[in-house]
């Protein structure tokens, strides 16, 4: 495993997700209401849409597409149409950057 640099802590505004590319994966960086950062795979787990821009509220993302909900803090779906979870990634913050943990 190793820790790759994402972004800076202030490229993600509080309640807000913003993509993260790294080699041929796609990922959703996430800041919630307590500060804190949380990382899951970039695509909805139902028809493949990307999850930056979407509507992040209470912990939760609404995919743009057909409004399925996840809980971006645990990656559990949470409404249809989707089922099948999200994929979470370790996180840490040093030095002002959010770091991901990538195998």
């Amino acid at each position: 495993m190793a820790w790759v640099e994402a972004c800076a802590v202030d490229a993600v505004e509080e309640e807000e997700v913003i993509r993260f590319d790294h080699g041929a994966k796609s990922f959703a960086i996430f800041r919630g209401q307590d500060d804190d950062y949380y990382v899951t795979d970039g695509f909805c787990t139902h028809e493949a849409v990307h999850l930056a821009g979407a509507f992040v509220m209470d912990g939760i993302v609404e995919c743009p597409k057909h409004n399925g909900r996840f809980d971006y803090r645990t990656g559990q779906a949470k409404g249809a149409p989707v089922c099948v979870n999200l994929k979470t990634y370790p996180v840490k913050v040093e030095d002002g950057l959010v770091l991901i943990e990538i195998a």
